[in-house]
């Protein structure tokens, strides 16, 4: 349940799942500046750090 709302929520805000996901860290900057960069970047990599276990 918990890993089907991060999917969701990595639609809106990518970084913040991340965040939640994996913590404080690097990636969750990777993640804000892809945001930046554009929507869907930000998105794809929210959804490959959520999924991938």
């Amino acid at each position: 349940m918990r890993k089907i709302l991060l999917i969701i929520l990595c639609f809106f805000f990518p970084f913040v799942a991340v965040l939640i996901h994996d913590g404080l860290g690097l990636k969750v900057l990777w993640a804000f500046l892809l945001q930046l960069l554009g929507h869907v970047p930000g998105v794809i990599y929210g959804l490959y750090r959520v999924t991938r276990d």
